[in-house]
């Protein structure tokens, strides 16, 4: 039987705990905020981490993962460039991927948004993400997934707010904006605005149970991996 260790005890931690049981893991513990700092305790290594919690576990998780050289599954948002470093490095001892949204549906949405971008060139293009009134971060790690699909080089301006007399908008520009209320699991859009028509793409997520779904699937993947960093299209499509 496989083992895991579940970073996060929120709704999304308590998900995640629950289908890996129902998928036949065994889980050693549950960590969030309030004992993060027992992580240590674990006396049996686990085969794969899985971390949805939140930036503060960054250190533990990273260390405890290196100290027992098991896999990591990571779908925490608002990491800075250096600790998304870090993770790749971490790859080089361990099986690890990371990503910022786990639906399969996105990735296609992803890959849409890519296609989208190089044909509909020179249109305008906006990013809109909604989520529950909890989240602690914006723009959604999502909302940036499809910001990189569509300025994969990250030379292009991006603005998140417009207000009072900002002048008109800029050819290259790009913006980004974040709803938040309710209980939203996350409904992402892109807009492409050219000539006297538009194309929007857009995913819709009903429940949370879709991203635990993808996470679990590639906890599953993990197991057989060799050492290294990868995305989730590589392990869902790969």
């Amino acid at each position: 039987m496989p083992s895991a260790v579940v970073i996060g005890t929120g709704k999304m931690g308590k998900l995640i705990e629950q289908t890996l049981i129902d998928h036949g893991f065994e889980v050693l513990g549950a960590f969030g905020h309030e004992n993060i700092n027992q992580l240590n305790t674990v006396v049996q290594t686990p085969d794969v981490v899985v971390d949805f919690s939140g930036v503060a576990a960054f250190d533990a998780v990273v260390g405890f993962v290196r100290e027992r050289g098991c896999a990591l599954v990571s779908g925490t948002t608002g990491f800075s460039p250096e600790q998304l470093s870090e993770l790749k490095q971490l790859g080089e001892s361990a099986p690890v991927i990371h990503a910022a949204n786990y639906s399969v549906g996105v990735a296609v949405l992803r890959r849409a948004v890519t296609m989208a971008a190089e044909a509909l060139n020179g249109w305008d293009t906006e990013i809109v993400e909604t989520h529950h009134n909890q989240k602690v971060d914006a723009p959604s790690g999502t909302a940036k997934l499809l910001l990189a699909a569509i300025d994969p080089e990250g030379t292009r301006p991006v603005v998140s707010g417009r207000e009072g007399f900002c002048g008109a908008r800029t050819k290259d520009e790009i913006g980004v904006f974040a709803l938040r209320g309710g209980t939203v699991a996350g409904t992402h859009e892109v807009h492409f605005f050219g000539q006297d028509e538009e194309v929007c793409l857009m995913h819709r997520a009903t429940s949370r149970q879709i991203f635990v779904n993808g996470a679990v699937a590639c906890a599953e993947k993990l197991l057989t991996k060799a050492p290294g960093f990868y995305t989730f299209e590589d392990l869902i499509f790969g």
